[in-house]
């Protein structure tokens, strides 16, 4: 029994071992790749070349340098890379902001770095307990789910934050429109001017632009940002923008109204809030003001009655 014991912890600890040495090599392969950039970035603002036609061949000669390097990027287009990183997973990935194909290998080896490590410290606490296979399968689950629990508690606030944001995009887009720019002035401003005060849509608006000038079309490059966060008002706010997009006209009403009604929104939502805390004080008063007030007016009364039938029976 202790050879087998013995024989788990040290498959565990090689197990564990390869994972760090294939992490430590593509942490060296992208601080290898950043590097090159850098240097061919610093050459070319050396050389005073700003036209993307004349830094298109040092960028293809960076790209040729680093093909022989590229992450394992493949890992993700496997059996295994798709059981670990599913649809789900990669939606989970795009709503916490990390919907990059780097971001999505990250997070495969995040998992199994998880679902390795746990077991190890486990069976380094429990070595000799008698449910060592029952810890270690739960430890396994753990860190197998640990990952995707962090990206749910991630994605949920940033789904938050996207609720809190919208009404002050509208207000922007309503403004900014006012001014006599044009959509694209506008969502240029958003995106770069507006990250300290909308640090979610600021940058879905940026990512957007982004989409648009490599050649996607308005829609594409909007209906991403809304099918990712699942909201119906920022939904409604994206088929705006692209009707504005195509056809043009006045907006400022059509987004006047739509914040009157995100607003009014917000206060069905808070008096809901409201209510459901006062369902739920209820109950916390219950539990602990009733008996103090039961001793405070009650207390006296039990305690003549007490006294009454001592002296009854003396």
């Amino acid at each position: 029994m202790e050879t087998w014991r013995l024989l788990l912890l040290s498959s565990l600890v090689l197990l564990v071992l390869a994972a760090l040495i294939a992490a430590g090599a593509i942490v060296q392969v992208q601080q290898r790749q950043k590097r090159s950039r850098q240097a061919v970035q610093a050459a070319l603002d050396r050389s005073g070349v700003a036209t993307v036609a004349a830094s298109s061949k040092p960028m293809e000669m960076l790209r040729s340098l680093n093909a022989g390097e590229a992450l394992p990027l493949h890992w993700l287009n496997t059996s295994w890379g798709k059981a670990l990183v599913a649809g789900e997973d990669r939606a989970l990935l795009g709503r916490c902001g990390w919907g990059s194909t780097r971001a999505q290998l990250q997070y495969l080896l995040a998992r199994c770095a998880c679902a390795l490590l746990l077991p190890l410290l486990v069976a380094m606490v429990f070595a000799r307990g008698p449910m060592l296979v029952f810890w270690l399968f739960a430890a396994f689950t753990v860190g197998f789910l640990l990952p995707k629990w962090v990206l749910l508690r991630v994605a949920a606030r940033r789904k938050a934050c996207v609720a809190r944001e919208l009404p002050l995009l509208v207000d922007l887009l309503g403004l900014l429109q006012g001014t006599g720019m044009s959509l694209d002035q506008t969502l240029q401003v958003i995106g770069s001017d507006f990250g300290h005060v909308m640090p979610v849509l600021s940058r879905e608006v940026q990512l957007a632009n982004q989409q648009y000038s490599r050649g996607s079309t308005r829609e594409r490059a909007f209906g991403r940002m809304s099918e990712v966060y699942q909201n119906e008002n920022l939904a409604g706010l994206t088929s705006l923008m692209i009707q504005i997009d195509k056809y043009g006209g006045a907006v400022q009403e059509p987004l006047r109204v739509f914040g009157d009604r995100l607003r009014e929104q917000r206060k069905a939502k808070m008096k809901e809030l409201i209510g459901k805390i006062s369902v739920k004080m209820t109950g916390v008063m219950v539990m602990t003001l009733l008996p103090a007030l039961i001793i405070v007016t009650a207390g006296p009364g039990f305690l003549a009655v007490i006294r009454a039938l001592g002296a009854m029976n003396k």
